[in-house]
């Protein structure tokens, strides 16, 4: 394949799939700016990445997996450039779930369980969000580099501090 080839192969790959970019920049970012800062990140990293990539598995779970790990060694770099523990998700939960909350109560739990995801470290943060997209438990564990009991593991444990918390 030309140079010219994998640059147009990879641009209609990263099109049909850019809700992943978005969602993952909007989970891990402080702002639009630094949203589009990681967003870019994200490409230039998949691009950099797209000749080792396995045309027998799905492009989406080696792209989750290139996105969610720049977003979080871009975390991490925020985090110590900025002496944080937590950088909040601001309204990417509404950009993840498709359309605004319906009524107040339904808006309400939505930004309860925003406070929630941003609190969590950085992988279970990962874990969540692909939950909520409702990845199969093998997908995730191939994104994240776990096992599929450790997935199942965590996604429990996650689901109780869930329950316990909003009680």
């Amino acid at each position: 394949m030309t140079t010219n080839d994998a640059r147009d192969t990879f641009g209609t790959l990263l099109q049909r799939n850019s809700g992943i970019v978005f969602k993952v920049a909007n989970s891990y970012a402080r702002d639009i700016d630094d949203r589009a800062e990681l967003a870019q990140e994200i490409a230039a990293q998949l691009w950099h990445a797209y000749p080792n990539d396995d045309p027998m598995r799905r492009f989406s779970t080696w792209m989750y997996r290139i996105a969610l790990n720049v977003a979080i060694s871009h975390l991490r770099h925020l985090e110590l450039r900025r002496r944080h523990d937590a950088v909040p998700l601001d309204d990417a939960l509404h950009d993840v779930v498709d359309g605004n909350a319906a009524d107040p109560e339904q808006q309400q739990r939505l930004h309860l369980l925003q406070g929630f995801i941003a609190r969590q470290p950085p992988l279970d943060r990962a874990l969540l969000l692909l939950y909520l997209e409702e990845r199969p438990q093998r997908e995730i564990a191939d994104i994240l580099g776990i096992t599929e009991s450790n997935v199942s593991t965590k996604i429990g444990r996650l689901k109780q501090r869930i329950r316990d918390e909003f009680r």
